[in-house]
């Protein structure tokens, strides 16, 4: 029984990232009265802290750029880049992928109609360029939006978590070369000026998902939306007929049960920082970089609700090197740049140091299957500490020394005895590695083969960028553990955004979106922004939805592509039991 009601909305969101933000803009903008729940007492969930940007093939943004694309396009390259439906199951259903494609356009322009001033990042490649459809060009992102605006709501927004500056993506491969290379050096130059732009302008600008979270949360606020912080959604609500009407949500004045008329959409992140999760289904703890509100409530409220789960055992998995006392620091341009190499504990090198971070990951986890690699090690020398910034090491100083996590050399042979690695392996490895270095070509793992390996990488050096012989000391090596930017297990949804039972049926009044969400990415990372991309559509799809509604109306339409069987990804089991977030 529903019994008794506390407070009664059109729509109730849960999260206030990409995902939950967008699904009430849609919401509001559609004429429902709209709340949304946020379980942490800051609003902007990891969408906040994070890059920023969205991968949103054939959207205008980049058209009236001049840069092509189509729909055939995109399809063709989510095919190639994700694999085949049948391989990954329900999560990336044909159904979903075609509608995360086919809304990009409307998405796009209504939230630039609404407000949002978009960029697009011209130079950032696909992850897999090479393969049937990649581009260059399909990431969009907010341009720098001045953090004033928003009022009383910015001083409970997560803006401690993002850079305080008017950064974008394509602003970061050529500052990371500030002063080593001419074009870095005018990068740089522009971006101080725009930044002091600002400053004399009297404005507070953020970029990156900073930039993005508070063009949301502006528009938020000009239509009406109530945000209640520290207030985690507990338990859905169902009818006698199987609909979800509503949630408990535990608010700091206490328990409040909320009607939803049109639904609850849940995007209320994945469970990076749930330990006990992170054991269960990944094996390790875990060096997350998402907010630390990211304990996977949604998800098991939903699943206690009946719904179904998929990919629990992935995530958005890249390098990171542990920060003693502070979160770890994700890595990107330090292992794809030039007079640098990854080695396992052997000593031995195992990958393409340039590729994507999802894909580094999985093979970091994958040989420490069967030699010792987490953690690994970067190894570097003088030049590259010289020419290009190293984040984690400017952010962990001398306490990285202290705790091991960074160890120095004048010497390669003291460095690998310093490292604990095989003298004789890792002499070996330097010295193949060095050869094929100084021929240009990595023959082992294809090293600055593709577009996205070149856009960390190094111009000046020749034949290959992101290739450069370790030949001078001083020497330094930097422990790299499996860090994440989040996990992509979840609720399995349709199309529509709408949550999944065990037998592939949908849930009626129950949405789901961004990392609550089995991704429609499958086990892979398409291009920059990928997590908030399809996090924002599936939001504004659930929200369309939902409007579509009337209160305690029974929704129709077929179940999920592939899901009608009650199948679920990976062989997990249809009843998942889940452990106290």
């Amino acid at each position: 029984m529903t019994g008794s009601w506390d407070r009664e909305v059109d729509v109730l969101v849960a999260g206030t990232g990409a995902a939950g933000m967008t699904a009430a803009i849609t919401a509001a903008d559609r004429g429902m009265s709209t709340l949304i729940v946020e379980s942490t007492d800051r609003w902007g969930g990891t969408t906040m802290r994070s890059g920023g940007g969205l991968w949103m093939p054939n959207n205008p943004v980049m058209k009236r750029r001049g840069i092509a694309d189509s729909r055939a396009e995109a399809l063709t390259y989510l095919e190639s880049a994700i694999g085949p439906v049948e391989a990954i199951g329900p999560a990336s259903s044909q159904a979903r992928r075609e509608a995360f494609v086919d809304t990009i356009p409307e998405l796009v322009t209504r939230l630039e109609q609404l407000g949002v001033r978009w960029a697009v990042a011209k130079d950032y490649p696909d992850y897999y360029p090479d393969r049937p459809g990649g581009k260059i060009g399909r990431g969009i992102e907010s341009k720098p939006f001045d953090a004033r605006k928003l009022g009383d709501w910015r001083a409970t927004s997560r803006t401690g978590d993002s850079i305080p500056a008017p950064m974008q993506t394509d602003d970061v491969w050529l500052l990371m070369r500030a002063w080593s290379s001419f074009s870095g050096f005018v990068r740089g130059a522009r971006f101080v000026f725009r930044t002091l732009g600002g400053l004399i302008a009297g404005k507070k600008l953020y970029g990156f998902g900073g930039g993005l979270m508070l063009q949301l949360g502006c528009i938020a606020k000009e239509q009406g939306v109530e945000i209640l912080l520290g207030s985690p959604l507990t338990e859905l609500v169902k009818d006698d007929a199987g609909r979800v009407v509503g949630a408990v949500v535990a608010t700091p004045d206490g328990v409040l049960r909320i009607r939803a008329r049109h639904g609850v959409i849940l995007g209320a992140g994945g469970f990076a920082a749930n330990t006990a999760w992170r054991e269960r289904y990944h094996g390790i703890p875990g060096y997350t970089s998402a907010a630390e509100g990211d304990l996977g409530t949604a998800i098991e409220a939903g699943v206690e609700a009946g719904a179904d789960v998929a990919l629990m055992d992935d995530a958005w998995w890249g390098a990171s090197v542990p920060i003693p006392g502070k979160q770890a620091q994700f890595v990107l341009n330090e292992r794809s740049d030039p007079f640098s190499l990854v080695v396992d504990q052997s000593g031995a090198r195992y990958l393409n140091e340039s590729e994507s971070y999802i894909d580094f990951g999985h093979h970091l986890l994958e040989r420490n299957q069967v030699s010792p690699a987490n953690p690994s090690w970067l190894v570097v020398e003088k030049r590259h500490r010289q020419r290009y910034m190293f984040g984690a090491l400017l952010m962990g100083g001398k306490a990285l020394v202290e705790q091991g996590v960074v160890v120095k050399a004048d010497t390669l042979d003291e460095l690998g005895a310093k490292m604990g690695v095989d003298a004789a392996t890792f002499r070996a490895t330097i010295e193949r590695f060095n050869g094929m270095a100084r021929g240009g070509v990595d023959l082992d793992f294809g090293r600055g083969n593709t577009a996205y390996d070149r856009y960390y990488s190094d111009p000046r050096v020749k034949p290959n960028p992101n290739l450069a012989a370790l030949e001078r000391g001083p020497f330094t090596a930097v422990q790299l553990v499996p860090g994440d930017l989040g996990t992509k297990g979840g609720l399995l949804t349709d199309e529509h955004a709408r949550v999944l039972d065990v037998e592939g049926e949908a849930i009626e009044g129950l949405y789901a979106a961004g990392n609550t969400t089995a991704s429609v990415m499958g086990r892979t990372y398409p291009g920059p922004g990928s997590t908030i991309g399809p996090a924002a559509v599936f939001g504004y799809l659930a929200a369309v939805h939902a409007a579509g509604l009337g209160a305690g109306a029974v929704a129709g339409g077929a179940s999920a592509t592939g899901a009608a069987t009650g199948e679920t990804a990976a062989g997990e089991a249809a009843a998942v039991e889940v452990p106290a977030a």
